[in-house]
């Protein structure tokens, strides 16, 4: 991947960014620029694992997937990956799952991103048509739940270590910040 990068002129197409493949990186693709990050931390792994634990079942039972670290096509050229993303039923096999099959979408804020999760992809998640957007600070297990009006999100709930996430949409479960650790 890095001679594919790092010999690039110009802006990147969507059909070059998704002809990369697969990587040991997160790549993701905003407007023409290739945004990478180093592989999740453990840590970070340990939470997305355990959240989508916990999602697993609900979400089976609205008829609904939850997946990892997907790539989700929020308008032609601008395809972020998500830590986890609560989907319709998609077909499994394509590459990309569009914004409008995205039912809720999570990120994991690590401090090197921290910038990216609640600002740049908040903005564009929004902007997508993307309902719910749930925001998990791993240094503080703190929980931040948005719901999307408009073009924006509006916080609607706040969960530390100690009290319970009720989610009652897109699916109905209970998760308690420190059983992400698990």
């Amino acid at each position: 991947m890095s001679a594919a990068v790092f010999g690039h002129d110009g802006p990147w197409t969507e059909e070059e960014y998704l002809a990369l493949g697969e990587t040991q990186e997160r790549v993701e693709l905003f407007d023409g620029s290739l945004h990478v990050t180093p592989g999740p931390t453990p840590l970070h792994q340990n939470i997305s694992g355990e959240l989508r634990a916990a999602l697993r079942v609900p979400v089976r039972q609205a008829g609904l997937r939850v997946l990892e670290a997907v790539n989700v096509r929020l308008r032609p050229g601008r395809i972020p990956i998500p830590d986890l993303a609560v989907v319709e039923d998609v077909d499994l096999r394509n590459p990309v799952i569009e914004a409008s099959s995205v039912r809720l979408v999570c990120e994991i804020i690590s401090p090197s991103n921290a910038a990216t999760d609640k600002v740049l992809k908040m903005h564009y998640y929004a902007a997508a048509g993307i309902e719910w957007y749930l925001l998990v600070d791993q240094e503080s297990l703190t929980m931040h739940l948005y719901q999307r009006r408009g073009a924006h999100y509006v916080e609607r709930s706040v969960t530390k270590a100690g009290e319970v996430l009720e989610l009652t949409e897109p699916v109905r479960v209970l998760i308690r910040p420190e059983d992400l650790l698990a």
